[in-house]
């Protein structure tokens, strides 16, 4: 890759970043989290390899086709939620009432209750960023496995993680897989 290539996939993985960010949220509360991860660097090389072996321990073989994914992409935006105590609106989404939450503990590959609000915030999140990369010519898909993966290595803190990696190629290399 040419090296106004490289640069061109670092600002736009910011702008990305900032979709992600800025994306409206319930009631104001900013409980959103981001990382980019370059190709090449440490980060990169262990998520290839650790979405490997976590997929064996899960009994998951998309995360082999997934690592393949991510060890040709540019850059990995990770997008989380980590959120904040409840927004007070008892809803009882999450099955419980704000006031009775307990305390979150790891259920499978990721941590609960979390505010459903929370939740329904990460989804704006993920879409708008991956919109902005689809603005941007980026080739993009917003992949489970890659995040958690990255919440089990502690590349980023969160309650819930996904990733979407970045590719600038003739072809889309995260379709006709």
């Amino acid at each position: 890759m040419s090296e106004e290539i490289n640069e061109s996939i670092k600002a736009a993985a910011g702008l990305i970043e900032i979709a992600a960010i800025t994306a409206p949220k319930g009631k104001g509360v900013d409980d959103i989290v981001t990382k980019t991860i370059f190709k090449g660097s440490k980060d990169h090389r262990e998520l290839v390899e650790k979405m490997k072996v976590y997929g064996d321990k899960k009994g998951l073989k998309f995360f082999h086709r997934d690592s393949k994914n991510v060890l040709e992409s540019d850059a990995i935006v990770l997008i989380g939620v980590s959120a904040k105590p409840p927004l007070s609106l008892n809803c009882g989404m999450c099955g419980y009432n704000c006031d009775t939450i307990p305390e979150k503990k790891k259920i499978n590959d990721y941590f609960a209750p979390v505010c459903a609000f929370a939740l329904v915030d990460l989804g704006i999140a993920l879409g708008s960023a991956s919109k902005t990369a689809q603005i941007l010519n980026l080739d993009n898909r917003i992949m489970y496995s890659i995040g958690a993966t990255a919440m089990e290595m502690r590349l980023i803190e969160g309650d819930v993680v996904m990733g979407i990696p970045l590719s600038v190629s003739s072809k889309s290399i995260y379709f006709d897989r």
